[in-house]
């Protein structure tokens, strides 16, 4: 086995390159997460459509990428990540499945921004992926949920792991957040994802989670905000790796991610 050599980044080159934020958007149905695009440049900027949810955008010139299956999903984030050479051949985002798939994307190249909504119903595409495998079958042919739920779990951190590769683009993972209410009345905010094991992980996987929503200060009108770090009054999903960002942030995610990247006085 022949070792790779290591290639060490100098203070000057590490404080320079360009680094992209990876921002989970995460809200209610309806509060305008897709909108979001509008505050984006439209030149720069790739929409993944996975939930065809895109008709409060239809007017917008932004270019995009119809997913309906979670092969092409793949394919696609092996394209936008790069090659993993720690992968075997045989294996999803090795360097064999990225020249299988057609190297990287050519549209990437004046591309700043991946919009990728949503990650709710990708995870939707894998379970029906999961479901169709070995491991999902018990020894007498019927199904195994619970092995169809370790796949899932496999696949999706394996894929958002393979968009974190994209280390000089903004990637924003759109998903819904709704309120769950057990059998004791007790209710909390929970990602709509399915399986458990995506859920936990995810916030140790982007930079940022954002959480969109209506807002209440004192007794004015609730008014549409960014929730971005926690604690936070309202017990939203947030947290901010940067370190730039306030609690309460304006709606629009094109100023957001200019105040991340430090194009914006603080």
């Amino acid at each position: 086995m022949v070792a790779r050599p290591l290639k060490i980044l100098s203070a000057e080159d590490r404080l320079v390159e360009r680094r992209g934020a990876k921002i989970l958007l995460v809200g209610p149905t309806g509060v305008g997460k897709t909108s979001q695009l509008r505050t984006l440049d439209p030149a720069s900027t790739l929409l993944v459509d996975i939930e065809c949810g895109d008709l409060s955008v239809q007017d917008l010139p932004v270019p995009s990428i119809r997913i309906d299956d979670w092969s092409s999903l793949r394919d696609l984030a092996c394209r936008i990540g790069g090659p993993n050479p720690s992968f075997p051949s045989d294996c999803a985002y090795s360097p064999e499945h990225f020249r299988a798939v057609g190297g990287e994307l050519s549209e990437l190249t004046s591309c700043d921004t991946i919009f990728i909504d949503s990650i709710t119903a990708a995870s939707r595409l894998c379970y029906r992926h999961a479901e169709q495998q070995p491991e999902a079958m018990a020894r007498n042919g019927a199904k195994d949920t619970r092995g169809a739920y370790g796949v899932l779990a496999r696949e999706m951190i394996l894929l958002l792991e393979q968009l974190q590769r994209a280390r000089t683009k903004n990637v924003i993972f759109v998903a819904i957040l709704e309120r769950i209410t057990d059998e004791l009345n007790r209710s909390q905010l929970q990602i709509q994802l399915e399986g458990a094991k995506t859920g936990r992980e995810l916030p140790g996987i982007v930079d940022q989670i954002v959480t969109m929503d209506f807002v209440q200060f004192g007794e004015a009108e609730p008014v549409r905000a960014f929730v971005c770090t926690a604690p936070n009054p309202w017990n939203f999903p947030a947290k901010d790796r940067s370190g730039r960002l306030d609690q309460i942030e304006e709606p629009n995610l094109g100023k957001l991610i200019a105040k991340l990247s430090g194009s914006t006085k603080q």
